[in-house]
């Protein structure tokens, strides 16, 4: 499925399951004081999407295991995409073998070389029904699974901010983990679709995309090279805005970015100071609030 810079037909059905299982999620404070980065010099601004412009109730896009909770999200999910859960084999979890799948494609991938995979989520559905089988409406599946287990709600600030970057001329984009129907949050939750927003399809990056996703600095190289050939811009003039050190603020800083932190919801915010690679890496800024970027 194409990234939603303008909306096509057919995809209608399905926002309304993302409008339908979402409410609002305010964020959790956190005990980091704010140092917003100056912005003289930058001339473009990429956005990580989970615990950044939206907040995440499990703090992060992923096959978190929430035990009987995601067997009873799976069944439901199901039955909205079409599916009997009623006819499911004797003892079959679908929740178990989602995660299974994922770790198999992981695995695979790994024995490839990608030391960062990332699987295509349709693709770990299909294995996963095709175990149970039974065929059903598979994004259906894909989108009401991911609203019950990882409920998002807009980051407090997210539109005021994004329209205020791009009316002072700065270019925006998207560096993000995510699935098919990450894209489909703006429109079904904010009413306006990226392309509207000013996020050009060059400057966005998505991991279901590539295969790979951050850490690995592959996920950056299109947008960098979009912004240099077709705009002369160079990594220097580019802030990057995440809320994981090791995800985010590693790889931007490998790439000579200007990576700054949100540290605006303790759910989401990844310190991980324990980590060889994040114990003495500092952000070049660190904001609370999304409306910091702009003050």
């Amino acid at each position: 499925m194409e990234p939603l810079f303008a909306l096509p037909p057919g995809v209608e059905p399905l926002l309304e399951p993302i409008r339908r299982l979402s409410s609002p999620l305010l964020p959790q404070p956190t005990s980091l004081e704010p140092s917003p980065p100056p912005m003289e010099g930058v001339r473009a601004v990429l956005f990580d999407i989970y615990g950044t412009l939206f907040v995440s109730a499990s703090g992060d896009i992923g096959p978190a295991d929430r035990g009987g909770r995601d067997e009873t999200a799976f069944r439901a999910a199901l039955e909205a995409a079409g599916g009997d859960a009623g006819r499911l084999p004797p003892g079959f979890s679908g929740s178990r073998r989602y995660r299974e799948v994922i770790a198999a494609h992981h695995a695979a991938a790994r024995a490839r070389g990608v030391e960062w995979p990332e699987v295509e989520i349709l693709e770990v559905w299909e294995e996963v029904l095709s175990a149970a089988g039974m065929a059903v409406d598979l994004p259906r599946l894909a989108v009401e699974y991911e609203c019950r287990t990882n409920p998002v709600w807009p980051m407090p600030g997210l539109l005021e901010v994004v329209r205020e970057v791009v009316g002072h001329g700065l270019l925006v984009g998207i560096v993000s983990n995510a699935q098919f129907y990450t894209p489909l949050l703006f429109p079904a939750l904010i009413g306006t679709p990226l392309g509207e927003l000013g996020f050009r399809p060059e400057f966005c990056a998505w991991s279901w995309r590539e295969g790979e996703a951050k850490p690995s600095p592959r996920l950056f190289a299109g947008p960098l090279e979009a912004l240099r050939e077709g705009w002369g811009i160079h990594p220097g003039e580019v802030l990057y805005l995440g809320n994981d050190m090791l995800k985010d603020i590693l790889p931007a800083h490998r790439l000579g970015l200007r990576p700054v932190l949100f540290a605006g919801d303790r759910r989401s915010l990844r310190l991980r100071p324990e980590h060889p690679h994040c114990r003495h890496l500092s952000a070049d800024g660190v904001i609370t609030d999304l409306r910091q970027l702009i003050e």
